[in-house]
């Protein structure tokens, strides 16, 4: 099962850290993938949960793509990446229940249906790692990875 580390995090939030691209280093350097937030504003890419904070070029993107889960924030930030030619991974979506990603995984946030090795769940808390059972999804997105390893 692959580990994706939520915006950076690997022992719990810390969100004056969160999508800082120095944070998001640290994870891939421990070996995690990572879920960051991605907006494009202004004919730029921005990393950033709540609004855009820190500012990326291609090149970030590009020596990163193999281990980056983009979430786009907005359809303009989805056409953006899209638009660079850069195969990477990525999903763009609000509160939906589930959402395709760009290489064919499904991003699950109702765990009540039926999780396989396509999908990939947020397990965000120590509580749902500890109380989730069905640990059978191809990777799981979480502020914890330290609990999994």
């Amino acid at each position: 099962m692959k580990i994706i580390s939520h915006r950076g995090n690997i022992r719990g939030p810390v969100t004056d850290k969160e999508n800082r691209p120095s944070y998001i280093d640290c994870a891939l350097g421990l070996g995690f993938d990572v879920e960051v937030d991605l907006r494009f504003v202004d004919n730029k890419f921005w990393l950033g949960h709540d609004e855009p904070q820190y500012r990326i070029e291609s090149s970030w993107i590009e020596t990163r793509k193999n281990n980056l889960w983009f979430h786009c924030k907005d359809v303009q930030s989805c056409i953006a990446l899209m638009q660079l030619n850069i195969p990477t991974m990525y999903f763009c979506h609000t509160s939906d229940p589930y959402v395709l990603t760009s290489n064919g995984y499904v991003w699950v946030h109702d765990l009540s249906g039926h999780i396989d090795d396509r999908c990939i769940i947020p397990l965000l808390s120590a509580d749902d790692i500890k109380t989730y059972s069905n640990l059978s999804p191809y990777a799981v997105c979480t502020d914890y990875t330290n609990l999994l390893t």
